[in-house]
């Protein structure tokens, strides 16, 4: 199963050159590194990130990413119960499957890429 991670480019960029990504803000206030399944990205990236230019969408594999670092991926009840991925340790930059533009379209709405899939 893939998650995906929303972020702006200049923080990714900052996690490439580290080798891993620490957290946005919310997320080191928060104490993990929130994701979201495919089905929950569409009302997080419309709820959180809103207008807001120059993201980018991070692709991970859920499997591969708990054989990597363990448990500290669970998935936690969050908006309305529903389960969400936290992560509660840095990602690794190698963890990535694809990193994709997220940009604003005509509409205002953020443009997913083609081969997203819920």
């Amino acid at each position: 199963m893939k998650i995906y991670k929303v972020l702006s480019r200049e923080l990714w960029s900052a996690a490439e050159t580290a080798g891993q990504f620490e957290g946005a803000g919310i997320d080191l206030a928060d104490g993990y590194i929130h994701f979201s399944t495919g089905e929950q990205l569409v009302e997080t990236v419309e709820k959180h990130f809103a207008g807001q230019t120059d993201l980018v969408l991070v692709a991970v594999d859920a499997d591969a990413l708990s054989e990597t670092v363990g448990d500290a991926l669970k998935w936690e009840a969050s908006r309305g119960g529903t389960l969400f991925p936290h992560l509660y340790t840095t990602l690794p930059v190698s963890a990535a499957q694809a990193v994709h533009d997220l940009p604003i379209g005509d509409d205002g709405k953020h443009v997913l890429p083609a081969d997203f899939s819920s």
